[in-house]
């Protein structure tokens, strides 16, 4: 065998192996063939995958599927065009990336596989806000003049995804890690956006936010300005992403409802993230444990034979977001999420 090919067939094996598809039959009989042919039947959504389910993503219009692939950090350091291709081939059809200015070469890591699926997908892309070089405090009041300054900082970041992607339109790009409702409100951030919409650039606006997030969102309602929301949202409440805690004072994700269903009835997407990142931490850190949201579920989703990451996004997909919003590094992440994107109604009764 050359190099290549030795390289090649690792490969296929590494993939197999992380996959969980076709690996016991390669072991078991060597029959390559009968390997790729039972991994074959299962990307294609047979036995082990579920059938994805989907939501209208507000305003949008578009039927999005509940889980939407968060490439930022997969795709920071090489493409993964074999992970990709699995997720959408599997019925994953929004993609979540942002600026290289926080995530690398993402952006043009994933230029291939677009060129592949452009049309069939929901490109979601995103960019910071800074104003005189440093990021917004969460209770700055912006100026006209430093609104302008953002906007025109948004709008290169931009061309920058634009050029790295090599696409012509993003369906939706979002204000990155909004926490100003001030900023969130600015007729010049809301100008640039649709000076950039009516260019062909972008066809939608969001915003992205883990921290201050319940203000950010009801300044996003109230402007009317914005189809989508990305919110980090737990069973337990509220998100910080800085503290990596649940905000002090929140009130748990049932009880959240009634303002997420506001956003939403004003045409807003909401999309749920870091829903389980809190658990996934480093207990010697003082911060992950697999069973901080158990009080929030009831019993029968407890017997279930969800992981606790599965029961964290199955939880929250069913009390009042459209989609979650999950980072996905693997096969085996893939699988998992997918696995409780595509089943979260089924624990569930009269909550959607």
């Amino acid at each position: 065998m050359t190099q290549k090919t030795l390289s090649n067939r690792r490969t296929f094996l590494q993939t197999l192996a992380m996959l969980g598809i076709g690996g016991q039959t390669l072991l078991r009989t060597g029959n390559v063939k009968a390997a790729v042919a039972e991994a074959q039947g299962r990307v294609d959504g047979g036995l082990g995958w579920p059938a994805m389910t989907y939501r209208t993503l507000g305003r949008t219009g578009f039927e999005g599927s509940r889980l939407i692939f968060g490439c930022g950090a997969s795709l920071a350091r090489r493409p993964r065009d074999e992970l990709l291709n699995v997720a959408f081939d599997t019925g994953v059809n929004v993609f979540d990336i942002g600026m290289g200015r926080y995530y690398g070469d993402a952006e043009r890591n994933m230029a291939g596989f677009l060129k592949k699926v452009r049309d069939d997908i929901f490109l979601i892309s995103k960019a910071s806000v800074y104003i005189d070089g440093e990021a917004v405090g969460p209770f700055d009041e912006i100026s006209v003049a430093q609104g302008k300054q953002a906007a025109e900082g948004w709008l290169g970041i931009l061309e920058e995804s634009l050029r790295d992607l090599q696409v012509d339109t993003i369906d939706a790009y979002y204000q990155m890690g909004a926490n100003n409702p001030s900023l969130v409100g600015s007729e010049e951030m809301r100008m640039a956006f649709e000076g950039a919409r009516d260019a062909g650039k972008i066809k939608h606006w969001g915003v992205s936010t883990h921290e201050n997030a319940e203000a950010v969102l009801a300044k996003a309602v109230e402007t009317g300005w914005y189809d989508l929301a990305m919110i980090a949202i737990t069973p337990a409440g509220w998100y910080d992403w800085n503290g990596r805690e649940i905000v002090a004072g929140s009130p748990p994700m049932a009880e959240i409802r009634p303002v997420l269903a506001k956003a939403k009835e004003s045409g807003i997407a909401l999309i749920g993230m870091k829903a389980a990142r809190f658990i996934a931490g480093r207990n010697w850190a003082g911060w992950g444990d697999e069973s901080a949201f158990d009080e929030h579920y009831d019993e029968a989703l407890m017997r279930s034979k969800l992981t606790a990451f599965q029961r964290s996004y199955a939880f929250v997909l069913e009390h009042g977001v459209d989609a979650v919003n999950a980072d996905i590094q693997n096969f085996l992440h893939l699988r998992e999420n997918f696995a409780a994107a595509a089943t979260s109604h089924e624990y569930f009764a009269n909550t959607a």
